[in-house]
């Protein structure tokens, strides 16, 4: 099957940026407390889910965010599109495991995660990659495993040609929760949680925190 231009493009752009991105960004979760509220609910809720409870980071970057699930004391590991970032992540954070792979078609079993975080992976997505995702965290949870997905808030798609000092080709998407949540029950995961934050000086809109969880039954 050939391969979207977007889904190219995206993946060379954080090829491009990874050295950049893990340098500006590392410390980041540091003065986002609120940010990190979120991530530490839902490792704990996690750890609650039926069978494996590993977390995957899917759209792990440069695994910062990995390393930090790490330090919560959770199993996590990260998946992501651009082999650049995923080269990073494994130089940065050698004690972990990271893995190039795709979001809309997971290389894990079914019912084998307590967790799946999604953190601000989804906003380069279109809306039909954003539904094959979703389903995706369905099939890999286990009963009572929690997915949390970060986003900017908003309703359209802006185009980004340079980021972290580099030209890039980007279209980043900004949802609603109410949109997001929508499409996340669709896909079978109750939303049980959602954090809606002023944005810091840097960022340009809201940001937004979901948290889903797979039924039992």
């Amino acid at each position: 099957m050939t391969e979207a231009a977007h889904v190219t493009a995206t993946r060379r752009s954080y090829d491009t940026v990874a050295a950049d991105y893990e340098r500006l960004l590392a410390g980041q979760l540091a003065t986002m407390p609120l940010d990190r509220a979120m991530i530490a609910g839902f490792v704990e809720k996690a750890e609650a889910a039926d069978g494996p409870r590993a977390i995957g980071d899917l759209g792990c970057g440069t695994g910062r965010v990995t390393s930090h699930l790490r330090d919560l004391g959770a199993d996590a590991f990260g998946v992501d599109l651009s082999p650049g970032m995923i080269a990073v992540a494994r130089e940065t954070y050698p004690g972990l495991r990271f893995e190039v792979g795709s979001m809309t078609a997971l290389d894990l079993a079914d019912a084998s995660l307590g967790g799946v975080l999604s953190w601000y992976s989804t906003v380069h997505m279109p809306e039909d990659e954003l539904v094959a995702s979703f389903a995706e965290f369905h099939r890999v949870l286990a009963p009572g495993g929690h997915a949390l997905v970060a986003f900017k808030v908003g309703d359209e798609r802006v185009r980004l040609e340079r980021a972290y000092g580099h030209e890039v080709a980007l279209d980043v998407y900004r949802r609603s929760p109410d949109r997001l949540a929508g499409l996340l029950s669709a896909a079978g995961l109750t939303e049980s949680a959602r954090l809606v934050r002023e944005p810091d000086p840097e960022e340009k809109t809201p940001q937004a925190f979901l948290l889903a969880r797979k039924p039992r039954d």
